[in-house]
């Protein structure tokens, strides 16, 4: 066998139906396009983003980007490092803010792991990374997750 020996499947190839070619083809007259109407006439195209005359999509969605604020959690964020020079052993919300490293004690507070601490605190906090935990931990000091 040859490449160019090679036919299609039986059946798999139709002629295509010929427009606008009298009654007896079943496309004659308009041709399958109907009476009248904007697709009935010559230059007519189907636009894809088209919707029919309803709003458009690219007019419907905002176009400024789009930001969950009612569901996202926000910390401020403590160092190790800020830690480190208080010259406290428990540590909490309110003594973050009296120091001035927080600007409330109501909102989350989170401690991330920069910088390192060197002596026992306890630390009260709304979470805290694996590393701070492990170094704080490791200086002989506890953490507790409100």
């Amino acid at each position: 066998m040859k490449l160019g020996e090679i036919k299609p499947t039986k059946g798999s190839v139709k002629n295509t139906k010929r427009r606008g070619r009298g009654h007896g083809t079943g496309l004659g007259r308009t041709g399958g396009r109907g009476e009248k109407g904007y697709h009935s006439r010559s230059g007519s195209k189907s636009l894809s983003w088209f919707e029919g005359g309803q709003m458009q999509l690219q007019r419907r969605v905002p176009k400024r980007g789009f930001s969950n604020k009612i569901f996202k959690k926000s910390f401020q964020v403590v160092n190790l490092a800020a830690l480190e020079k208080l010259d406290i052993v428990d540590i909490d919300g309110q003594i973050l803010q009296d120091n001035g490293l927080v600007r409330s004690a109501l909102q989350p507070i989170k401690i991330l792991a920069k910088g390192d601490i060197s002596r026992k605190v306890n630390i009260t906090a709304s979470a805290i990374s694996a590393t701070a935990k492990d170094k704080i931990e490791k200086a002989g000091g506890s953490v507790t997750i409100q």
